[in-house]
């Protein structure tokens, strides 16, 4: 499994992916400077970290959409290679275009930094395969603007190809207002682009994998890549 983590000026989550991965697959990503033009040969999987990348000026994610790197990881996403984006990256491959929407202030206007319930929508993605549709995992959600917003039609195709894959919910796994911290349209944590291989979410699933620190939730979703790029 060869994994690339870019990192932006203002990218703060850069090491703890790597370390999420590097503990689960037993490789280790490099590092990818944002002003390089290409990824390291043979790269099965490209992450783009939390943080704050360019300071967030303009919009969140707007000035790290155009940065040099970029070309190579759409380039990477048009071939089929995988391709998460994690908080600040979730809003980077917005304003790529690689995925519909944008992340909007949280609805209540506040940086929230806890740990909330998402219930995994389906496990039939390279990204949910340790996981049942269904299940509720608990990991923690860092950010000032993660309210996910999209025009009707938009929603509407997200839903009908099933292509929401992780929701904020109740510990139960229910939909609830009182859950949905940041206010996103129907309660969205993560969505899929159209051939499944680029994934978006707000929540840091590389904070909880490693059980000398605490909750392992998110581990299965590490362990969901390394498996689908082992089978490959």
């Amino acid at each position: 499994m060869k994994s690339a983590v870019i990192v932006f000026p203002g990218s703060n989550r850069e090491g703890d992916v790597a370390r999420a991965i590097a503990l689960i697959s037993g490789d280790r990503p490099e590092m990818v400077w944002h002003a390089d033009t290409s990824l390291p040969a043979g790269t099965d999987l490209v992450v783009l970290p939390g943080g704050f990348s360019y300071g967030d000026y303009l919009r969140c994610g707007a000035i790290a959409a155009r940065a040099p790197i970029m070309r190579a990881v759409r380039e990477h996403a048009e071939r089929g290679g995988l391709v998460l984006g994690i908080c600040n990256g979730f809003q980077i491959l917005c304003e790529a275009g690689l995925l519909p929407g944008v992340l909007m202030r949280n609805a209540r206007l506040k940086f929230m930094c806890r740990e909330v319930f998402l219930r995994i929508e389906r496990s039939d993605t390279p990204w949910t395969r340790r996981y049942n549709a269904g299940d509720v995992i608990k990991v923690p959600v860092a950010h000032g603007e993660g309210n996910y917003e999209a025009d009707e039609e938009t929603i509407a195709r997200l839903e009908g190809d099933g292509r929401v894959l992780f929701r904020y919910t109740s510990p139960e796994g229910e939909l609830d207002p009182e859950w949905n911290y940041n206010g996103a349209r129907n309660a969205i944590a993560g969505i899929l682009s159209e051939k499944r291989n680029v994934l978006g979410l707000m929540p840091h699933p590389e904070n909880h994998v490693d059980p000398v620190v605490g909750p392992v939730d998110g581990r299965g979703f590490f362990e969901s890549i390394a498996a689908t790029l082992k089978a490959a």
